[in-house]
């Protein structure tokens, strides 16, 4: 197909992924971002690429499972292409197991995972053994898997950018939709947006609150207990995260990033005495669906949206980018119904269950 010009609104992930991937495909690029790289959600810190539970499998999980097992060469190639190093590693994550219920559910996941992960990672409970990067475990049982990586937002976001200068694509804070394809993918303040267009609530942006730590454990997995993460990352910090809130007074940081602190020693002691080097907040967008929104405006000829990230956007972003530039420079539309505007738009139905496998996805 001949080469098309495309405008990407938003450097965040979404957006500088897709730009990324339609620069490679030979579209000319340009990203507009009024403010900064990252100045969204994307610009965080966590930085947590980690699998729903493997059971219940529908398009969400699928589609997931395809973008994490694909990140690391998608990544490698980012960091090769402008030569900044985002940071990820495929380096597992551990959690606690609560009491007798918990570990039952956890041994039925072990099992259904053997199946639909198809080898190409483990999901396995295992002892806990009381070593220093380790969660306490009530049970004295732990879930392992090795599906699990983690990457350095801002890091991510600047190889990003290099990459896509390196093609000949350009980010700046002017310009305007025309000439050629436009796709959104400005976050909570795109989802209002859409609203807007269409009459009718389609996602709101929710408060994220996140910690950053002085402590070089750069290459131990991540922790997941209830509602925290604890990601060890490649620059020798520890991001904790993070909060989910609807309704909030400030958009800064208050006082629940003190909560993650505390609660982030209580699940790792080691953490005790580590220096605190950033507290940030941000607003993250949730579609209505919960789940990534990507592909065609309706009723807006020549215009995408790519949006809704919430917590799986950097997870998320190598496939959605890669099905996104399919669509607009070589026509091939592989997005699954669930993901679509369209879908959004006829109600914000979830995901169907379905037996496919994830290869068949």
């Amino acid at each position: 197909m001949a080469s098309v010009d495309v405008t990407v609104c938003g450097a965040g992930i979404f957006g500088l992924s897709t730009a990324w991937a339609l620069a490679k495909r030979g579209a000319r690029v340009r990203v507009i971002e009024t403010r900064a790289i990252g100045a969204g959600a994307s610009g965080g810190l966590v930085g947590a690429l980690a699998p729903h539970a493997p059971e219940a499998w529908n398009e969400m999980k699928a589609l997931q499972f395809r973008s994490l097992t694909m990140a690391a060469a998608w990544w490698d190639e980012v960091h090769h292409a402008g030569g900044a190093d985002p940071l990820y590693l495929r380096a597992g994550r551990l959690q606690p197991l609560a009491d007798s219920a918990a570990l039952e559910l956890a041994r039925a996941r072990e099992t259904a995972a053997r199946d639909l992960w198809q080898g190409a990672a483990e999901w396995r409970v295992i002892p806990a053994t009381g070593a220093p990067w380790e969660p306490a475990s009530p049970s004295g049982w732990l879930i392992s898997d090795t599906l699990t990586a983690r990457i350095s937002p801002r890091q991510a976001l600047a190889s990003l950018a290099q990459a896509l200068r390196a093609r000949g694509g350009t980010i700046g804070q002017e310009g305007t939709d025309g000439p050629g394809l436009v796709v959104h993918a400005t976050g909570y303040e795109g989802l209002a947006e859409l609203s807007a267009h269409f009459g009718r609530k389609l996602g709101a942006g929710v408060k994220g609150q996140a910690v950053l730590l002085r402590h070089d454990a750069r290459e131990a997995p991540q922790i997941y207990a209830p509602g925290l993460h604890i990601v060890a990352h490649g620059d020798g910090t520890v991001a904790v995260g993070s909060t989910s809130e609807s309704t909030w007074e400030t958009p800064g940081p208050d006082a629940q990033a003190e909560t993650l602190i505390t609660r982030a020693r209580e699940v790792l002691p080691v953490l005790h005495g580590a220096e605190v080097l950033e507290r940030w907040a941000g607003i993250r967008p949730r579609a209505k669906s919960r789940s990534p929104v990507i592909g065609a405006w309706p009723g807006r000829p020549g215009h995408f949206i790519a949006n809704g990230g919430f917590k799986t956007g950097f997870g998320m972003a190598p496939v959605c980018a890669e099905l996104l530039a399919d669509l607009i420079v070589e026509g091939r539309d592989m997005i699954p119904a669930a993901f679509l505007p369209a879908t959004l738009l006829q109600g914000a139905l979830p995901p169907r269950r379905f037996a496919a496998h994830p290869r068949d996805i």
